[in-house]
């Protein structure tokens, strides 16, 4: 089965979240550059489910977080380029190519966002625990991230099949 290969072109809510993913992730790694010269020499590496700190390490630990923020953000960008690879509920056609592709490509945006705002929650969760504060990730922090993993793609997978019965 070979997929139409078309160009996407971005629209302004795709240049939003675009924008603003670079931008936390940006910020989240200047924060932790910036904080590194008033770290302990041991900092919060693990949080429990109860959002308390459960592990700890070496300072330089601070970037592994932001590291892997990155590496996050650049995958789901290259996969992005190449939306006829993506999975769909539905053939995809010439006709029908462009909507599914924009949806899709849009979906990994948002979730590259989410992605990048746990990222950056989570630095500033580690540096303020290291700094002596009784910081935590908070209880909300699990329920929200499950909540979310399992919500979101119900409702994408529900507004997918609404897309495609209006074609």
């Amino acid at each position: 089965m070979s997929r139409p290969k078309i160009k996407v072109p971005l629209q302004t809510l795709d240049l939003i979240l675009e924008l603003s993913t670079i931008s936390i992730l940006l910020l989240t790694c200047g924060y932790a550059i910036f904080q590194y010269a008033h770290l302990p020499d041991t900092i919060p590496t693990h949080f429990n489910a109860a959002g308390e700190a459960d592990s700890f390490g070496s300072k330089s630990s601070i970037f592994t977080v932001p590291a892997i923020g990155m590496a996050v953000y650049v995958l789901i960008l290259i996969v992005n380029r190449y939306p006829h690879v993506h999975n769909y509920m539905v053939e995809i056609t010439a006709a029908n190519a462009l909507k599914n592709y924009r949806v899709s490509m849009r979906i990994l945006r948002f979730v590259n966002l989410f992605c990048i705002a746990l990222m950056g929650y989570i630095t500033y969760a580690i540096v303020r625990a290291s700094s002596g504060e009784t910081m935590t990730l908070g209880s909300w922090f699990l329920p929200l991230v499950i909540g979310s993993s399992i919500i979101i793609p119900i409702a994408l997978i529900i507004y997918m099949k609404r897309l495609n019965k209006t074609s």
